[in-house]
């Protein structure tokens, strides 16, 4: 009956041993493909969030700055007449 216990024994630690070293593989692989998208989406010149939110917040402060213009040359325009 020992020799058995020692034999699932065996079995449990080689396993466990096994499941660390898939979950290293696992992590390995997981910052391997992490490093390649991140030169991957650096070479394709994307903007960040940031980036983008600053334009586009930009973008709405000339809008609403051309719309005021817009307004004051309608009421010039309309003062002449």
């Amino acid at each position: 009956m020992q020799t058995r216990n020692k034999v699932f024994e065996d079995i449990s630690q080689l396993m466990t041993n096994a499941m660390g070293v898939a979950q290293g593989a696992k992590e390995e692989a997981e910052t391997a493909m992490k490093s390649m998208m991140d030169r991957w989406l650096a070479d394709r010149d994307f903007v960040t969030r940031e980036e983008f939110d600053a334009v586009r917040a930009m973008a709405q402060k000339a809008r609403e700055e051309n719309e005021a213009l817009k307004a004051r040359l309608d009421a010039m325009e309309a003062s002449k007449k």
